[in-house]
């Protein structure tokens, strides 16, 4: 059986790479698009907004975002994971950190 060109297409491997948005938030203008998408799209998903955090505290170091907010490295991976939980006192500690202000409006 003769292969045509579909058939040798057909089996090449597709090579990917994994998408990391803590990549593309390079700038104070980035990261606070990237929170003010999430508060406005998914203002109900706390896991969400708590993610949305810890990706921008990557992209920035969460080392440093750890040190500034003064918490530990370990419990700040901790908080913001999708399965932590973290309490209001620390998503305003790491706002802080990160140079980003939560904004209010009024609900319409």
């Amino acid at each position: 059986m003769r292969k045509t060109a579909a058939t040798r297409t057909a089996r090449r491997a597709v090579r990917t790479t994994t998408y990391d948005v803590a990549d593309y938030l390079n700038s104070p203008e980035d990261i606070a698009a990237y929170l003010e998408a999430w508060l406005t799209e998914a203002p109900d998903d706390a896991t969400g907004i708590a993610r949305a955090l810890g990706d921008v505290a990557r992209a920035k170091g969460m080392t440093q975002v750890a040190k500034d907010a003064g918490l530990s490295r370990e419990s700040l991976y901790r908080a913001l994971s999708p399965e932590g939980n973290p309490s209001f006192a620390t998503v305003l500690k790491v706002a802080k950190a990160l140079g980003v202000r939560l904004h209010v409006e009024a609900a319409t």
